[in-house]
């Protein structure tokens, strides 16, 4: 048996315009009957609406990383973790896409299954970074999660004071304007920054 559902109706408002809304989504989520990550994600729910309520934001920041790197998660701690003790912990793992965004349907599924397994569901195709952000795990589940992701070949982002993630577009694999060979670029600049990415040196 779930948790029951906080009420939203200030969040309810954000489904009503003609597009789509983010609210929605996260409510998919919450009534995703026997998930794991369903509690989390009906706290997030209340936790967002309280903020809304209140006009102020409650994620406060911290340290957590995996074995071996210093950036790629984002933690977010929740200092309202008595109201709303679910969602007291929504740590991002940002994790590096392919270049030029390949990815074939069996390989989006399971990225989807590793996160619908140890996280909340939440996954953003591509950031500001254009890194692939998974978004809603505890801190017991960080090590474990990254592990599944690295197991079928993929590597932690630069998150915090480290260097951010590259990304290249789609390039000469498809687009008739391509001068260049996007995807090598991309490649040669991450081997040559790599270190920098995984191990904060920006900090003052």
């Amino acid at each position: 048996m779930s948790k029951p559902m906080h009420d939203t109706p200030m969040l309810d408002q954000l489904e009503g315009g003609p597009w789509p809304s983010f609210v929605t989504g996260l409510k998919r989520l919450a009534n995703d009957e026997g998930k794991p990550y369903q509690d989390m994600m009906i706290d997030l729910l209340g936790q967002l609406e309280h903020s809304y309520k209140t006009r102020k934001g409650y994620w406060k920041g911290g340290t957590l990383g995996v074995i071996g790197y210093g950036g790629g998660v984002i933690p977010r701690f929740s200092e309202v973790a008595e109201l709303y003790p679910k969602s007291k912990e929504f740590h991002t793992l940002r994790i590096m896409p392919p270049a030029g965004w390949h990815y074939d349907t069996k390989l989006l599924r399971q990225l989807c299954d590793i996160w619908e397994k140890l996280g909340s569901g939440l996954i953003a195709f591509h950031g500001q970074s254009g890194d692939m952000m998974f978004q809603g795990a505890t801190s017991e589940k960080v090590q474990e999660a990254f592990d599944a992701l690295n197991e079928i070949g993929f590597d932690m982002g630069g998150a915090g004071p480290a260097v951010r993630t590259g990304t290249s577009c789609v390039g000469a694999a498809r687009c008739e304007q391509s001068c260049a060979n996007e995807q090598k670029i991309l490649r040669i600049l991450v081997n040559n920054f790599l270190d920098d990415m995984h191990r904060p040196a920006l900090s003052v």
